[in-house]
């Protein structure tokens, strides 16, 4: 015993001595980055020529970014050390740094020579001796965990200092805090080939409860922006998750891992302006899914390019403007024939129609003309207007003008074409259920969709108010001209942004590397908008890569927004067709993913359950047998402390079961999972819960999808699978979220699905 103590002392002190260095390496960093922004700042904003101004911003904005970055791998800096038969030893930590003669003494992590400290096997260690794990609170190392590939080949010191017990086992021991924590010290080999995969095409990640794909799909957001940093800097990265619950527990994994140019982002929020949480009903979810509301939002478009009931007819200072019906039907097809969304057709409609309307006027002068001549029969006056001969196409143009400035005119107009927002024409359609009816393809249940006007939007709705934005356009004159001007300055500021890179030495520092994305960023939208910013904003922004978690909630509808965001088609597309809870979602990737991709898509199977105890996954293994015996459960690879059980217990007596398994599980936190009907009720026994921070979060299984939790108590099991056609994937999901304990409260019989539950509780 003596003898191990005295070889992890030792060890200890070894690697204490390493950390302390990496941290004066940071700190130094820090400190040169610091610096540069007092010396950007001190030089003033309003003096000097404009490349300076240029200058000041991009070495401001650089190293701002890079100051944030540095902050963010404090945490866990180091992690990992690997000895290889050459006699090297290399550390492995969040980010790349370097010594005072520019010697690498971390490497990144998603670099490839870190790749050997996540594949290596005792069957193909690649090189390496020996692979070593290191423990850190703030800047003290607590413990190691040696992995031996070697042992003849590792010299006596390194030999008298092995030290061990699976770095991935400890990490699972440790209690959860309501925020999902990095795994990049103990990725798995199969996660590891996930996160490496290549940019290009499509990867579907399909993994069950426990499996690691959510944060193996984000580091591989992390690798993919280090990894192709030329091609994502100014495209960006989307990573869009399940709900507002999901996001704010993953929030802080990749700013740990030295990221902070990702768009996190619901499909309720991927319409800019619009921020909906609320989900429909199954019925409806299913029908506002479909892919052929796509063909309705289409058909209530061209339903609002209408032709007057006979001839056109408007009443302006005492005149009737007449233009005829069947001019109005050709002026309408001319305007429909260049194929152009409706309000940039518009502007040809309503440019033709107030020439007519114009003309229309003169006709109607002359007539009065006419009349007053033959009233009087004054000799002095003019000759009838000849429209041929008085009215040049000037003339034409300035009536025109002057008549759309008249309100009996734009409201003649607005009737035949009028100019619509996405958000009016959606609601105005799911407010009329007479048109609904006339304009629904045969077969969609729209009865399902009609609503209020102003029901606020759901979920449901983002992807239709997406369809109809990209088929309502907006006029876009006067910014195609700014557009214009935009191009002349980029390329001004190219030439500035190469000079300010080999006068700041930016480039030689590797913080960029391409002036055309220096000067992107700094061109016309204001150097302090990053990508991500930039991105959110723009509803047709083409991201270089899109990450889709819990990707079996997706409707077909919410496929086709997807897809319109990525038009290279690199995506990661993560989830679990067991685990499919929406009425709306995928029963399989290929019926999702193939009218996009054509099957040019692969897919990698995780296969073990590292998170959930061997006992629960016994539980949950029956419910996913009733659900869809075709699907098979992930593997656990580990035993818990106690059987999962079940408690006959109504509302009032949850707090002290809660308050019991709080005691149980000491450190960690308990979620209280809920029927969608009963989620008020059980939330209003627990303030505060609605904090994932807090010892007890209480949600509905929606909410908790993706979430994990050190004990669970699933209320009222039997309403989680009544709730809804897919109550039993609901159940699977409830039973899955712990990685310490479960309960499962009844009032009535329990489920027979859950007969396998401990009831001596």
């Amino acid at each position: 015993m003596a003898n191990r103590q005295d070889a992890l002392a030792e060890a200890l002190d070894i690697e204490q001595n390493a950390v302390r260095m990496l941290y004066g390496r940071l700190d130094a960093a820090r400190e040169r980055a610091r610096e540069a922004l007092r010396e950007v700042h001190g030089r003033g904003a309003e003096t000097g020529t404009r490349q300076a101004r240029v200058e000041r911003e991009v070495s401001a904005s650089e190293q701002g970014r890079r100051l944030a970055q540095l902050d963010g791998v404090e945490r866990g800096l180091c992690f990992g050390r690997i000895d290889d038969t050459a006699g090297e030893t290399t550390y492995i930590g969040r980010i790349g740094l370097r010594d005072a003669g520019h010697e690498s003494v971390l490497v990144d992590w998603r670099a490839p020579a870190a790749r050997q400290f996540y594949v290596a096997t005792a069957s193909d260690p690649g090189g390496l001796l020996r692979r070593r794990h290191l423990h850190t609170r703030e800047r003290t190392v607590v413990g190691l965990d040696d992995e031996v590939f070697d042992l003849e080949r590792l010299s006596e010191g390194d030999r008298r200092t092995l030290v061990g017990e699976a770095a991935l086992l400890a990490a699972l021991r440790r209690g959860r805090t309501g925020r999902m924590g990095d795994v990049v010290a103990t990725i798995q080999t199969e996660q590891d080939r996930v996160i490496r995969a290549g940019l290009q095409g499509a990867l579907v990640v399909q993994g069950g409860p426990g499996t690691g794909k959510t944060v193996a799909a984000l580091h591989r957001a992390a690798y993919l922006l280090y990894t192709h940093r030329r091609t994502l800097e100014r495209r960006g990265v989307l990573v869009v998750g399940p709900n507002l619950m999901f996001l704010r527990y993953i929030g802080q994994v990749l700013p740990a891992l030295g990221e902070t140019q990702v768009v996190m982002s619901t499909v309720g929020e991927l319409f800019p302006g619009v921020r909906a949480v609320r989900v429909d009903a199954p019925r409806t979810a299913v029908v506002k899914g479909d892919l052929r509301m796509a063909a309705l939002v289409a058909a209530a478009v061209r339903d609002r390019q209408r032709l007057p009931d006979g001839d056109l007819r408007v009443l302006l200072d005492g005149r009737v403007l007449t233009v005829a019906g069947a001019v109005c039907a050709r002026l309408r097809e001319r305007a429909r024939a260049v194929r152009l969304p409706h309000n940039m057709a518009r502007k040809l409609f309503v440019t033709e129609l107030l020439k007519e309307l114009a003309l229309a006027e003169a006709r109607a002068l002359e007539a009065a003309l006419r009349l007053a001549e033959m009233d009087f029969d004054d000799p002095e006056l003019e000759a009838p207007l000849d429209l041929d001969r008085d009215m040049d196409e000037v003339d034409v143009a300035l009536a025109s003008k002057r008549l759309w400035q008249e309100p009996p005119i734009r409201e003649a107009v607005e009737a035949l074409w009028p100019d619509l927002t996405p958000q009016r024409l959606i609601g105005e359609l799911l407010a009329c259920p007479e048109t609904l009816a006339s304009l629904a393809p045969a077969g969609l249940d729209w009865r399902a969709l009609v609503r209020e006007r102003d029901a606020g939007w759901t979920v449901g709705d983002v992807p239709l108010l997406d369809e109809a934005a990209e088929l309502l356009g907006e006029d876009d004159s006067a910014r195609r001209v700014a557009a214009r001007d935009a191009e002349s300055e980029w390329e001004e500021q190219q030439l500035f942004a190469r000079e300010v890179l080999e006068t700041t030495g930016l480039l030689e520092e590797g913080i960029f590397d391409r002036a055309d994305v220096l000067a992107d960023r700094h061109a016309g939208a204001g150097s302090d908008l990053t990508t991500a910013d930039r991105a959110a904003a723009d509803r047709q922004w083409a991201y270089g890569h899109v990450i889709v978690d819990e990707a079996q909630e997706l409707s077909a509808m919410a496929w086709r927004l997807v897809m319109r965001k990525v038009p290279a088609r690199s995506l990661t597309v993560v989830g679990d067709i067991a685990q499919t809870g929406s009425a709306a979602g995928a029963r399989s990737w290929g019926e999702v993913l193939d009218p996009y991709l054509k099957g040019r898509w692969r897919e990698e199977r995780l296969l073990v359950n590292y998170r959930t105890p061997a006992e629960i996954m016994r539980v949950a293994a029956e419910v996913l047998r009733s659900v869809d015996p075709s699907q098979s459960p992930p593997e656990s690879v580990r035993q818990g402390e106690a059987e999962p059980r079940a408690v006959r217990a109504g509302a009032g007596e949850l707090p002290a079961l809660v308050a019991a398994e709080l005691a149980e599980i000491g450190e960690g936190t308990l979620g209280v999972l809920t029927p969608d009907a009963r989620h008020g009720e059980v939330a209003a026994l627990f303030p505060g819960s609605d904090d994932l921070e807090a010892p007890v979060v209480v949600l509905t299984v929606t909410q908790a999808k993706g979430l994990e939790f050190d004990a669970v108590v699933v209320v009222d099991a039997a309403a989680i699978l009544a709730q809804s056609p897919m109550g039993g994937q609901d159940l699977y999901v409830a039973v899955t979220r712990a990685t310490r304990r479960l309960t499962v409260t009844h009032e009535g019989d329990l489920p027979p699905v859950l007969d396998l539950l401990d009831r001596a509780g």
